[in-house]
C-alpha cells in the first residue's frame, strides 16, 4: 500500500492554531486518499484522543513520553529511520523546524517534502538549513496569502512553490442564535446592550492580538455608545497588565475578562456580542474570525497579517490599522451603529453563507484533494 507520511509537533493534548489545522488536515487526508496509508508521527502529545481521527488508514506514532533531554534528537533520528525503510511517496512537515529533517531524507532518498506554513513560524527566517528546506520543498503550503507574499519577499522563492490552503472551520457548530439568557445574567447584561467580544489567548507573547488597543479605545466609544461593555474571553500570563490598564482608564464597569470559558460555551459567547474585535498584527489567519462570521456577527481585524484573507481583504469585514486606536475606536463606533459601509455586515444569515463558501470543510478537502492528484499524478 502507498504511504504519505505527516510530522507534526502536536494535535491532542493543546488546542491551538496550528494543532486545529493540522487536525483538519488529517481528517481530510485520510477522506481523500482512502487507497494510502497514512502514518502521522507526533512529537509532544502521548497519546490520541479517542473519539477523533479514526479512520482505519489513519495510524499514529506518538514521541510524548520520551524524556525531554533527548527527545528532539530521538524523534529526528525516528523520522530518518521510518522515512528511509518505508519510502512514503510524500513527507509533509506540519511545522518548519522539522523541515531540515524532511530535506537531509529528500538528499538522502529523492522523498518529496510539502511545508505548512502559518505565519510567524516562517516570517523572517534566518536559518541557514531552513532557508535551504524551503528552497527544496515540492510544495510549501501557506494558510494565508500574506505569509506567502512574505515567503515570497523574504526567501525568493518561485511563486509556484507556494500554494494557499486556508483555516477551515466547523459549521455545523458555529450557528446564528438569538444572545444567550444565562450569559446575560452571568455578566450582568442586557440583551440589546452594546456588546464587543475578543477570543484570544492572554499570553505577554501574544499581545499582538490587540486586545489592549480595544480597550484603550473603549473611552472614545463610550462618548458615542455610553453602555458599550467588553467581553475579553481567555486566560493568560497577560491578564495582570490588562487588568492594570482597565483600572487606569476606569473601565471596571465595562470590560468584563472572563478568564478561561470551557470550549462547550465558545459559540455562546460569539452570539452574545454585537461584534467582534480582534486587530491583530502578527496572526497567521485567525480562525476566530471564521467562527465570529459564521455566527453571523460583524467583524473586525487588522490590516498588516493574516486577517487580510481570513476577512477576504475587507469584502467580509472592517481591517483597520491595529496601532491606531483612534482608526479601531471610530470604526467600531461605525458598526454599532449601523453606519458601516458594507452593508453585508448586518445581514447575518448571508455573512454566514459566503464564510462557509469560501472557508468551509468541504473547499478545504476540495482544495487540498487537488494538490495531492496534482503531486501524485507529476510523480507517476
Amino acid at each position: 500500500m502507498n504511504k504519505l507520511h505527516i510530522w507534526s509537533p502536536n494535535i491532542f493534548q493543546f488546542k491551538g492554531g496550528i494543532q486545529t489545522y493540522l487536525h483538519d488536515l488529517l481528517e481530510a487526508i485520510t477522506e481523500k486518499l482512502a487507497e494510502f496509508q497514512i502514518e502521522a508521527y507526533n512529537k509532544l502529545d502521548k497519546n490520541k484522543s479517542q473519539e477523533c481521527l479514526n479512520s482505519n488508514n489513519l495510524r499514529f506514532y506518538f514521541y510524548g513520553n520520551t524524556p525531554n533531554a533527548i527527545r528532539s534528537i530521538y524523534f529526528a533520528f525516528s523520522l530518518i529511520v521510518e522515512s528511509v525503510k518505508k519510502h512514503p511517496k510524500l513527507i509533509i512537515c506540519g511545522h518548519i523546524n522539522f523541515a531540515p529533517v524532511a530535506y537531509w531524507v529528500y538528499r538522502l532518498t529523492g522523498i518529496p517534502y510539502w511545508i505548512l506554513v502559518y505565519g510567524v513560524d516562517v516570517w523572517n527566517v534566518k536559518s541557514e538549513i531552513k532557508q535551504k528546506a524551503l528552497k527544496s520543498a515540492d510544495k510549501i503550503i501557506s494558510i494565508s496569502g500574506y505569509t506567502r507574499d512574505r515567503l515570497l519577499q523574504e526567501q525568493n522563492l518561485h511563486p509556484k512553490q507556494i500554494s494557499l490552503l486556508p483555516v477551515t472551520f466547523d459549521a455545523n457548530r458555529f450557528k446564528i442564535t438569538p444572545k444567550p439568557k444565562y450569559l446575560l445574567e452571568r455578566y450582568g447584561l442586557n440583551s440589546n446592550q452594546p456588546t464587543i467580544l475578543t477570543v484570544a489567548r492572554l499570553s505577554s507573547c501574544e499581545a499582538y492580538k490587540g486586545y489592549d488597543r480595544v480597550i484603550s479605545a473603549l473611552p472614545q466609544i463610550r462618548e458615542q455608545i455610553p453602555n458599550i461593555h467588553y467581553l475579553l474571553v481567555g486566560g493568560g500570563d497577560d491578564r495582570p497588565r490588562i487588568e492594570q490598564l482597565v483600572q487606569n482608564l476606569n473601565l471596571q464597569d465595562h470590560v468584563t475578562l472572563t478568564g478561561f470559558i470551557p470550549d462547550e460555551e465558545l459559540v455562546d459567547h460569539y452570539n452574545l456580542c454585537d461584534v467582534f474585535a480582534m486587530p491583530s498584527k502578527k496572526e497567521g489567519f485567525g480562525i476566530v474570525y471564521l467562527e465570529a462570521l459564521a455566527c453571523g456577527k460583524p467583524t473586525l481585524g487588522g490590516n498588516q497579517d493574516g486577517a487580510i484573507d481570513a476577512l477576504c481583504h475587507g469584502e467580509l469585514g472592517a481591517l483597520v490599522n491595529p496601532d491606531d486606536v483612534e482608526e479601531i475606536a471610530q470604526t467600531l463606533i461605525q458598526i454599532l451603529q449601523g453606519t458601516y459601509p458594507n452593508a453585508l455586515m448586518y445581514k447575518p444569515e448571508t455573512l454566514r453563507h459566503q464564510v462557509i463558501d469560501k472557508f468551509g470543510f468541504e473547499r478545504f478537502k476540495e482544495t487540498l484533494a487537488g494538490y495531492l492528484e496534482q503531486h501524485l499524478q507529476a510523480s507517476i
